[in-house]
């Protein structure tokens, strides 16, 4: 009897985001910002605390917030109220201000013992890097947002970046604001990016009358 040559069967691979949440990251809640910096505060972690203010504060993206040097943000022994840095993505500059809990939090961490010698604000602790890689950043992100009782799949790097952007948004409807201070090159994807919810629209709606 002959043999029936059936047809080869390629197996599925398993879909890379099965069971994982995906899409746009949450941003932080005022409340869930200040009970994460002040588990930092508490367990004394310098750089984390550093890294996270300026996080919120520059609403930079990963790849630029790593790579920050320390005359960035450090001139003459004072951590300078507003910086201006230049894109990886775009290649334009942006600007944002630094708070006084974010200077104060710097300050104190390039004054630490594991400071010195650094170029870069954020080193990294092997040798053959200069400075924490995003895949890091993302890992503390993670670790930040799970103590204090966050699903970390809803959260990521890009949380930290939309988080002052949303609140500016929440509280002035100021879309042009936030455009400049996210350094985009199109407000429709500031647009995107925040990804207004129904019911802030209606908010800010509310508050307008004309």
């Amino acid at each position: 009897m002959p043999r029936v040559q059936l047809p080869a069967v390629t197996p599925r691979r398993k879909a890379w985001n099965k069971g994982r949440l995906i899409g746009q990251k949450r941003p932080l809640l005022p409340k869930q910002v200040w009970a994460i910096r002040a588990r930092l505060e508490l367990a004394g972690y310098l750089r984390d605390l550093a890294l996270f203010n300026v996080a919120i504060d520059s609403r930079l993206r990963g790849c630029d917030l790593v790579k920050l040097a320390v005359t960035d943000l450090v001139k003459e022994g004072r951590v300078r109220e507003r910086v201006s840095v230049i894109q990886s993505k775009t290649k334009k500059p942006v600007q944002f201000e630094l708070t006084e809990n974010t200077r104060d939090a710097v300050i104190a961490w390039t004054r630490s013992p594991e400071m010195i010698g650094c170029r870069f604000i954020f080193p990294s602790r092997f040798h053959a890097r200069p400075h924490i890689s995003t895949r890091q950043y993302g890992r503390l992100v993670r670790d930040w947002v799970t103590s204090i009782g966050l699903e970390p799949s809803g959260y990521g790097t890009h949380s930290l970046r939309r988080t002052k952007a949303a609140e500016i948004y929440r509280k002035t409807g100021n879309l042009r604001a936030v455009h400049l201070l996210l350094g985009h090159t199109k407000v429709d994807s500031t647009v995107r990016y925040l990804g207004v919810e129904p019911e802030v629209a209606l908010t800010i709606a509310e508050g307008i009358d004309i």
